[in-house]
């Protein structure tokens, strides 16, 4: 899982990006020990079909929708002929749909065409970027379904993969995907992706500014994945309960409110 990258990205996601440069050498670790990057797509479609997957298959996904991607990756993927999955928040493109909050320069809809013509994936990832387990309902609705109508709009083509923001997500955010029109969806996780974990919670790792070219190595032959993310996995599961205590304590002040004084 990549965000964004750039030689001097900005300060609110500087630690979640990587240089030209090691995204380079990262790419070439993939081809010289022969992996085949697939997308998130075909991925799905192989474990629902129970077509046999290619050689050291592995998954090359940008969340949010950075412009390092069309400048700095595409290149790159172009080099090895390899394919990706990029989820975009729609709405922080630069374009007709933006509404502000984006973190840092964000492709606009020219670049996403151009990429999605290589071959690339191009998946949904909501529309403002929202922590999706805290919103409510018919909020929820509209950062899935406004993405996606977004994305055919845009591309002539519904996206079918979803990536949540955040990771989070928890049953009622994943049937709300896939009620959305989206066949799977990947959540963070930092471990490998299973198909025992579902179409609509696949696991990723994380690269990092701070990801070594040996660590990169050890993570994508699925060594010491565990250990790696030890940290990334306490915090996630402390996070969760505190999501959660919010989502009731919301639920519990909603329903006091409406009852009659």
């Amino acid at each position: 899982m990549y965000h964004a990258v750039g030689h001097r990205p900005a300060d609110a996601v500087y630690g979640l990006s990587v240089s030209p440069g090691a995204f380079r050498a990262q790419m070439e670790i993939l081809a010289g020990r022969g992996f085949t990057p697939l997308t998130t797509a075909a991925l799905g479609e192989c474990w629902r079909l129970g077509r046999p997957l290619p050689p050291r298959p592995v998954l090359i996904t940008f969340d949010d929708g950075y412009e390092g991607v069309h400048r700095h990756a595409l290149p790159v993927l172009a080099e090895h002929g390899f394919v990706a999955t990029v989820f975009v928040s729609t709405g922080w493109l630069r374009g007709a749909h933006d509404e502000g909050g984006a973190l840092d320069t964000m492709l606009d809809w020219g670049q996403v065409r151009e990429i999605a013509s290589t071959g690339v994936e191009i998946g949904g990832h909501s529309h403002t970027h929202p922590q999706l387990d805290q919103i409510d309902d018919t909020a929820l609705r509209a950062e899935t379904v406004r993405c996606r109508e977004i994305i055919t709009g845009e591309l002539g083509g519904s996206p079918v993969s979803f990536a949540y923001p955040y990771g989070y997500s928890g049953r009622r955010v994943r049937h709300a995907v896939r009620a959305a029109g989206f066949a799977q969806s990947l959540a963070v996780g930092n471990g490998l992706a299973r198909r025992r974990q579902g179409p609509y919670a696949l696991e990723r790792v994380t690269v990092r500014r701070s990801t070594g070219t040996a660590a990169f190595a050890r993570l994508v032959e699925g060594r010491a994945v565990t250990r790696a993310f030890l940290v990334d996995r306490a915090l996630s599961q402390g996070f969760a309960v505190v999501r959660g205590a919010r989502r009731a304590r919301r639920a519990f002040d909603g329903s006091a409110s409406a009852r009659p004084a």
